[in-house]
Parts: C-alpha cells; structure tokens; sequence
C-alpha cells in the first residue's frame, strides 16, 4: 500500500473519534492493524486536511496525553483551545486527562 493509502486509512479512523474525545497516535495505528507505525500516523494527521476538511485530527495526541509541538493548524495552543472547545480536560501540567476523555474504540 501506499502512502496515499495509508493517510486515506488513517484518516478513516480519525473521522471516528467523537467530540469530546481523543485518541493516540499509537491507537490509531493499532485500529489500522499497523500496530508499528505511529510516527507514520502523526504524517498523514499533520498531511490532513483538518477539522475543516472533515479530519478532527485535533484529536490525536500522544499516549500520555501530550499535546503535538508541531500541529499543523496553529501550534499546540490552537489544538488545544480546539480540544477544550469540546469539553476535553487537561491535566495542571498541560496533558490530555487519558484517563477521562481516551476514546474507547
């Protein structure tokens, strides 16, 4: 498969991470069966075309609930402010609370 086919795929499970939660880059790439490749998953998110385009990849974050330093529509201010906009918790040290908002999927 290639690289089209892959972004395609993760933003197909992207698209189903309701409001209100988040998911981690390592999950999504498990929901694809490519269990190895959460870098590659942080590509297609930060290749998306966004919450506007229909890919709410606000919604992914690291596994401990960090926020990605790079974010693509605005820096992890705007993911943030994005996040709490849907009701998303934080922890005082500025990390998703996992434990309340991890999409179970």
């Amino acid at each position: 498969m290639g690289e089209s086919g892959f972004f395609e795929r993760a933003h197909d499970v992207v698209r189903q991470v309701p409001a209100g939660r988040v998911a981690s880059y390592g999950q999504v790439a498990r929901l694809m069966g490519a269990p190895r490749c959460a870098r590659q998953v942080g590509y297609a998110m930060h290749a998306s075309p966004g919450a506007a385009g229909g890919v709410p990849c606000h919604r992914v974050v690291f596994a401990d609930g960090s926020l990605a330093p790079g974010f693509a529509f605005g820096g992890p201010g705007e993911q943030r402010r994005m996040l709490e906009a849907e009701g998303v918790g934080f922890l005082p040290d500025g990390r998703v609370d996992m434990a309340r908002f991890a999409w179970e999927a």
